[in-house]
């Protein structure tokens, strides 16, 4: 089982692609690689992923659309949008939507770093407390239930991770 960062990364520019994918593998991350959002958003309902990198505009389904789609479909998944033509009401609309984060291209591989880490914490920081909640539910369930009750709400419980 593998303790690297699961990082899909969405650009329709290939050399910058493998370059920037290249440079993580080597930092550790375990990285997978789509050039448009319909591959991205397949890859996304086939495996797990803990961060996205989504170039903000690419032909077909741009980074917006994905990010939509990833947010929704995925509920710990955090999303950085890079963006070599950016705006401040692409960045607010962006954010609104979920993004944890928006880096205009060119960037400082440091300042990348940065901004995975600062996700992946908040990743963990949502995911566990999500799981504490979970786990006091279950409690309350186990003193006041029957059986029968505590079964159902487990499944529905089971349920909200799907």
């Amino acid at each position: 089982m593998s303790e690297a960062i699961k990082l899909l990364i969405v650009d329709d520019e290939i050399k910058y692609l493998e370059s920037i994918a290249k440079r993580l593998e080597i930092r550790g991350l375990e990285v997978t690689k789509a050039t448009n959002g319909q591959e991205a958003v397949a890859l996304a309902r086939s495996r797990k992923f803990d961060l996205a990198l989504l170039d903000l505009k690419m032909p077909g389904m741009n980074g917006r659309q994905v990010l939509e789609i990833l947010k929704k479909e995925h509920k710990f998944i955090e999303v950085i949008i890079l963006t070599g033509h950016g705006s401040l009401e692409s960045a607010v609309e962006c954010t609104k939507l979920g993004a944890f984060g928006y880096l205009p291209k060119p960037y400082e591989l440091e300042q990348l770093l940065d901004i995975l880490k600062d996700a992946y914490q908040a990743r963990l920081r949502n995911k566990f407390e999500a799981d504490r909640e979970k786990t006091d539910r279950i409690l309350q369930l186990a003193t006041g239930s029957s059986a029968l009750g505590i079964l159902r709400e487990l499944r529905r419980l089971d349920d909200e991770e799907k």
